[in-house]
């Protein structure tokens, strides 16, 4: 049954989601009322009892891969209260952090920090609330003023709300190889999104011995490696990865001005093909790759297991995966060798999927209003392109990587984007529709135009 909240007014705002996308967003419209802007009655949605951004994957050995600097709001208002340097001090750690000599913070105190932020926009967000579908509500001549965005909440209740504008913010979605789709909801089997509690519920926790199979190339099948060799002394690891190698992430920094407000402009006014290339030339900044300190740690470990020859962990590179069936109570894989052609099967007590994430939520959730889209793709600021009739502004954070280049899925555009957003959602609700350059988005944003 649907309960309908619908206030007397509708919201001007209902985001989607409340990870740190959207938790940019609400820093940026509060920031632009206080400064004399539209002040907005906006409200977030999470499906998340409350805020915990990857906690199922928070290990100790877990560190941010990018500057603190790089936080929700300091690129955009580096005074701002809610920095993560203002966080620090509030509590007691800025010389302690300075001591440190780092900037990279652990994921554990982001994840800290990010919960801190959430906090002071508790009236605005409501936890423990699924969003199945966003609706449009049709008026006399098609036009379409408002949308019904439909959520479920802990209860199992749908409840509907109306909104004069929509923001979907709602992550990836794990990517599960069509192998492993007949162990879906299986324990044994679970994608590394799950991990802390996965793996609180395996033998291995009791101090049983295990033999777990990490399938991926990337920082997550690494930070899986490391947490169980050094959590789990009678687990054995097997990391099995298509590459012949574990890449390092390229942090150089000349690479890493791809992910400066300018080159989003660069890569938005490209034609399709040469967007395409920038993403490829750029690709091992991002997916599939390590870094360098992790990729040591492994290769020591499988060194000293050499000198040992105790051979507790393997490192299968080259291997395709063709099969996942189960046999006698355990998973076995049958793994082709991609440089000689020779198969063989391999038993384990779990997998995990360190296998990434797709994007694809946002078309699930906009369903309703796909014949109002022109195919889910975006203008410069971030707002899907829609028929005249559909008078309700869509945005969408972190769904862009085809049009807006490789910093859309990452922390480093926040507070660029956000500023972006919050600039051009006060024009559209103001009913100003003329287009805006990127210099112009970037001044209304509160942003140098040059940087």
């Amino acid at each position: 049954m649907t309960q309908h909240l619908t206030p007397t007014a509708p919201h001007d705002l209902i985001g989607i989601g409340f990870g740190p996308s959207n938790l940019a967003l609400a820093i940026a419209l509060q920031e632009r009322a206080e400064q004399g802007g539209k002040a907005f009655d906006a409200l977030f949605l999470e499906r998340q009892s409350d805020y915990n951004w990857h906690g199922n994957t928070l290990v100790a050995q877990s560190e941010l891969q990018i500057s603190f600097l790089k936080d929700l709001v300091t690129l955009r208002n580096p005074s701002s209260r809610f920095s993560f340097v203002n966080y620090l001090k509030v509590h007691g750690r800025l010389v302690d952090f300075i001591n440190l000599g780092s900037f990279y913070p652990c994921r554990m105190e982001y994840n800290d920090y990010l919960r801190w932020v959430a906090m002071q926009f508790a009236e605005q967000s409501r936890y423990g609330e699924q969003v199945l579908r966003v609706e449009p509500v049709v008026e006399a001549g098609g036009r379409v003023r408002h949308l019904n965005v439909i959520s479920q909440n802990l209860h199992g209740r749908e409840v509907s709300r109306q909104a004069r504008s929509v923001i979907v913010s709602t992550g990836g979605t794990p990517k599960v190889p069509q192998a492993f789709a007949g162990f879906k909801d299986d324990p044994r089997v679970f994608h590394h999104g799950r991990y802390l509690s996965a793996m609180a519920t395996q033998p291995c926790t009791r101090g049983e011995p295990m033999r777990i199979a990490v399938v991926g190339a990337g920082q997550s099948a690494a930070e899986a490696f490391i947490d169980l060799n050094d959590s789990y002394p009678n687990v054995q690891v097997d990391i099995i990865l298509r590459a012949g190698v574990l890449k390092p992430a390229d942090d150089s920094p000349f690479v890493n001005e791809i992910f400066g407000p300018d080159y989003t402009d660069l890569v938005f006014n490209q034609p399709e093909t040469e967007r395409e290339r920038l993403i490829r030339e750029y690709h091992n900044t991002n997916y599939s790759v390590v870094d360098l300190s992790l990729i040591q740690r492994i290769y020591g470990i499988l060194y000293r297991q050499k000198v040992s020859g105790i051979n507790r962990h393997g490192f299968l590179c080259r291997r395709m995966i063709e099969s996942a069936s189960e046999v006698d109570g355990r998973v076995q894989l049958q793994l082709r060798d991609l440089g000689t052609g020779s198969t063989e099967a391999r038993c384990y007590d779990a997998v995990i999927l360190a296998t990434g994430y797709e994007r694809r939520s946002h078309r699930e959730l906009l369903a309703p209003l796909k014949d109002y889209l022109d195919d889910f793709r975006v203008d410069r600021d971030y707002q899907l392109l829609a028929r005249p009739e559909l008078e309700t502004p869509v945005f969408i954070q972190g769904f862009s990587q085809q049009s807006h280049g490789l910093s859309d899925t990452l922390l480093s555009v926040l507070p660029a984007r956000s500023g972006e957003i919050a600039a051009a959602l006060e024009k559209r609700l103001e009913g100003i529709r003329q287009p805006q350059s990127a210099p112009e988005a970037r001044r209304a944003a509160g942003l140098s135009v040059s940087a």
